[in-house]
């Protein structure tokens, strides 16, 4: 946790912190992404991640499931690569019951 997830007198609301299980194979994935994504820390990330499941329900558990095993054929290549073209084509199909 960076010291900015910690200090106080900060203007902002107060931080509590919390204790969270993973497992290490999971928690290497997280470091990775945080990283990658530029965050400045996984609390960053983490914060984000789960501010972003609150504010946006909609999108589903299933919903991240099906991108996640997309990705996954994707990189094993399992999976083709279509242009936004051809989603765009698929989208004006579905719309007009084609």
């Amino acid at each position: 946790m960076s010291d900015a997830d910690t200090s106080p007198g900060d203007d902002g609301p107060e931080m509590v912190q919390i204790n969270l299980r993973l497992s290490q194979a999971f928690l290497d994935d997280i470091d990775t992404t945080w990283r990658e994504q530029g965050f400045n820390s996984r609390s960053e990330f983490l914060r984000y991640a789960a501010r972003d499941a609150v504010k946006h329900p909609e999108f589903s558990r299933e919903g991240w499931k099906q991108v996640a095993a997309s990705e996954h054929d994707l990189r094993s290549g399992d999976a083709e690569l279509v242009s936004r073209a051809e989603v765009v084509e698929l989208m004006d199909r579905d719309e007009d019951g084609e």
